[in-house]
């Protein structure tokens, strides 16, 4: 099967930088995108959401037209949720892109955990939409997603901006490792300007410098840097004071790290980071 990448778009502000952000590892990997829109329960036809109180006693005419009110709001769930797909598979033409849209029902993490034979990579946008149709739970579910997905997640913000300098949160642990072993096989990060951050003394730096040589043995151009104080602050500060473009790490690693993306302070780096993050498992 087709490695592809997958692209998560629900119509939100962060749809358009989902399929821009798409393209762009689509272009540099040479492979196709799956557009995935997922609806959820409350976009089905549910008599139960709105009749179900007034089957006592209630008017038979009534609850006919809260049935047929159901019915309409998941006929207008399915043609908002297919004119999002055409519009996203629009954007990736225009970059020539090819994108095969998929309209699903159901359970978000049940749904992509479907696609991910042949996913090579997942993007998704920071935060979903707020209320309403299809999936106001990209935001809310995002940790769920970043636990059970066995694909790399890319996280991205409302704003695109061309991808030329990548910081690594690196911490020596097998999730880092790993993260680190898959740059380096991959064609995303040929050209770009790397550089492996670890939070920590100089006791770090020959864990950084091992990094360093597997990347460059690879062709990669990086470099490495300590950073001191709370690592969700230190990278940060790190990414607006130097320009980066692309946040890189673990989901799980053995040090202070581990707890940016699995752990308490999730939604508060995912919020304050105004760069994709990129997730490795």
């Amino acid at each position: 099967m087709t490695d592809r990448i997958m692209a998560l778009v629900d119509g939100s502000d962060f749809s358009r930088s989902v399929c821009l952000h798409a393209a762009w590892i689509a272009q540099r990997l040479g492979l196709p995108v799956d557009l995935l829109h997922v609806l959820g329960r409350r976009d089905a036809a549910d008599r139960g959401d709105l009749s179900g109180a007034l089957q006592l006693g209630a008017r038979t005419a009534l609850l006919e037209e809260l049935a047929a009110l159901d019915a309409e709001r998941a006929r207008l769930a399915q043609a908002q949720g297919r004119a999002i797909l055409e519009d996203a598979q629009a954007i990736l033409a225009a970059h020539g892109v090819e994108a095969t849209p998929h309209l699903r029902q159901g359970d978000l993490i049940d749904t992509v955990a479907g696609f991910e034979r042949s996913g090579r990579a997942l993007v998704v946008g920071r935060r979903g939409r707020a209320a309403g149709f299809a999936s106001a739970h990209l935001g809310s579910n995002l940790e769920r997603l970043l636990r059970a997905s066995k694909m790399p997640v890319l996280i991205v913000p409302a704003d695109w901006r061309p991808v030329r300098k990548v910081l690594v949160a690196y911490d020596g642990g097998a999730s880092a490792r790993g993260a680190i072993e898959r740059m380096a096989a991959s064609p995303v990060f040929r050209g770009l300007a790397i550089t492996l951050a670890c939070a920590g003394g100089e006791e770090a730096r020959a864990t950084l410098e091992r990094a360093r040589g597997t990347l460059l043995a690879a062709g990669l151009a990086a470099e490495t840097c300590l950073l001191s104080g709370a690592p969700e602050v230190a990278l940060e500060r790190k990414i607006e004071a130097e320009g980066f473009d692309l946040l890189v790490m673990g989901a799980y690693g053995h040090s202070r790290i581990r707890t940016l993306i699995i752990g308490s302070t999730t939604t508060a780096l995912i919020r304050a980071c105004g760069v994709p993050m990129l997730v490795y498992r």
